[in-house]
């Protein structure tokens, strides 16, 4: 495992209070989204939720990633130039995300940015379906970000 460029500068404390918060959140609306019948008020209500929660989710995994690569790069520039896709496949590089659940990050933003003005019930069908592999995914990351404080 690749360290920290620079071991006397500290790490940046990164705050997974948020992310968490949305998780759990997601967790939420999913699980009373299944169970809730098709074509109904409360179906579209946690349908939106789910959707949404999706959204902020995959915007805050890239974000507190980026701060997690900060002391890896002899510039924080270095890492704020970088692009989303390049957040989750350096982080592979630092052992702190697998090659496949980078791959499921890249889907995931690519199913968010093919869809991106598709708000319609095609977009929220092609989201539902990888939502519970997405949920583990970003509780893992979580888990791996609130490590980091402990390097």
């Amino acid at each position: 495992m690749l360290r920290p460029v620079s071991k006397f500068e500290p790490m940046m404390k990164i705050d997974t209070t948020y992310l968490e918060r949305c998780i759990a959140a997601l967790e939420r609306a999913y699980s009373l989204l299944i169970k809730s019948e098709v074509d109904t008020i409360e179906y579209d209500m946690f349908r939106s939720a789910s959707i949404k929660e999706f959204e902020i989710i995959l915007e805050q995994a890239g974000k507190l990633l980026r701060k997690a690569l900060k002391p890896y790069f002899h510039s924080p520039k270095e890492v704020d130039r970088m692009v989303f896709k390049n957040v989750f496949r350096n982080a592979v590089l630092r052992d702190l995300i697998t090659d496949e659940q980078c791959e499921r990050w890249l889907q995931y933003r690519d199913n968010r940015n093919n869809t991106a003005h598709d708000y319609g019930v095609n977009f929220a069908n092609e989201t539902l379906v990888f939502l519970p592999q997405f949920i583990k995914d970003s509780m893992d990351l979580s888990a791996v970000l609130k490590n980091q404080n402990d390097q």
